[in-house]
């Protein structure tokens, strides 16, 4: 299917060059699933890539932290309606308004819902009763928010104080809840399938939830409920495509120690060519509703959870529909080559290919070897047989005879 194999490396993957003649399209080696994707092979720059990835997401959660909301660092947010005596109040208009009241700029302020029901959220640190009380004099002598009649009043702005304490609650129950899972996939793969893809798939998950928060460290979104939440569940869509591969990886190389046709790293690339397109497919299926969440929570109902839920699940499905393909399979080759009986079945492979392309050269003939030395005699003897038959000449007819 224009690819051809030239032997193997010393770590028994197959060497792929192209036949001469039409190059087949991206798209139609993605769709055949021939093996044409060297991803095993080149692993080792994969492990490069990743490592750097995880590195400058380790970095970034060191050195800048998260912006954690206030559900996890506690204070005081103050709520109104977006709708004011001069026109829609702006983000903007509610911060200013803030820092001329107390002299010191508000955490956040965020627009939420749309049309009439639309509200302004103000976040900061923890404010005392006089300074909520100036807070809500200010915002209401400069921006006149309206009430539900229509007319601008102190009462339709609300405050509301927020306890770090429930945050950390959630944060407690969220790695109780990451640990047992962890623990259940790993319990999981190895009666399935066996320890060395439960490994390979543990670290896969594990780079993924590094990968999906330091993307949110690097990015600065803000982290609340709703993303611990988001970051639990994409955990299982990681899984479910990496369980996906390994499954086809165990049937192509099922009785594969027997053979000489393939290495493992071979079969596991074949595997992985094999479900490229569903991996891609199934990714870009799951996308498309956290799409429409993050558009609905963003353009229609402005900031809010559903935004951040789908903030985190757009991040984690792409983080892990990259790293069951590129890392996860990968992995499991270099933890199943360590096997002994893997390396030699390797080594076999390489000696059959070696012995196919003297063959092919014509110089596959060991005179150390009886058997193969009664073969060549007896082609020899053969080739002498045939050389020494006399040409086959026709019978002259007379010449006064003639066929009437």
């Amino acid at each position: 299917m224009g690819v051809e194999e030239l032997g193997t490396d010393a770590e028994g993957n197959a060497k792929v060059a192209a036949k001469p003649g039409k190059k087949e399209s991206v798209f139609r080696r993605l769709y055949v699933g021939t093996g044409a994707f060297d991803v095993v092979g080149k692993r080792k720059r994969w492990y490069v890539f990743f490592g750097a990835l995880v590195l400058v997401c380790l970095a970034s959660m060191i050195i800048r932290g998260f912006n954690l909301g206030i559900d996890f660092e506690g204070g005081t947010q103050i709520q109104m309606p977006a709708n004011g005596l001069h026109g829609v109040i702006t983000e903007e208009q509610a911060k200013e308004s803030f820092q001329k009241a107390l002299g010191r700029p508000a955490t956040e302020a965020q627009k939420v819902g749309t049309g009439n029901a639309a509200t302004i959220q103000i976040r900061t640190d923890t404010l005392n009763a006089a300074d909520v009380a100036k807070v809500k004099q200010g915002l209401f002598e400069d921006l006149g928010p309206k009430g539900s009649n229509g007319q601008p009043s102190v009462q339709a702005i609300s405050d509301s104080a927020v306890s770090a304490s429930w945050g950390g609650e959630i944060s407690q129950k969220a790695l109780i809840a990451l640990g047992v899972f962890l623990v259940a996939v790993v319990i999981f793969l190895a009666v399935y399938f066996d320890t060395r893809m439960a490994v390979a798939a543990l670290i896969s998950l594990l780079h993924d939830i590094l990968v999906t928060a330091g993307v949110y460290s690097l990015v600065g979104f803000e982290v609340t409920p709703a993303t611990v939440i988001g970051l639990l569940t994409i955990l299982g869509f990681s899984l479910y495509d990496t369980v996906v591969v390994f499954d086809k990886v165990r049937e192509n190389t099922r009785g594969l120690l027997g053979l000489t046709r393939r290495t493992y790293g071979e079969a596991a690339n074949l595997a992985l060519n094999q479900t490229l397109m569903r991996s891609f497919n199934t990714a870009f299926i799951a996308l498309l509703p956290i799409l429409g969440l993050l558009v609905v929570g963003y353009i229609l109902l402005g900031s809010g959870t559903l935004q951040d839920l789908a903030l985190v699940q757009l991040t984690g499905t792409l983080v892990g529909v990259l790293s069951s393909v590129a890392l996860a399979t990968p992995l499991l080759v270099d933890l199943k080559m360590r096997d002994p009986k893997y390396k030699q079945q390797a080594e076999r492979v390489r000696q059959r290919r070696a012995s196919q392309e003297r063959k092919a050269a014509g110089e596959d003939f060991d005179a150390s070897d009886d058997d193969a030395l009664a073969k060549e005699l007896r082609k020899e003897k053969a080739y002498a047989a045939a050389a020494s038959v006399p040409a086959r000449i026709q019978k002259q007819r007379p010449a006064g005879k003639r066929k009437r």
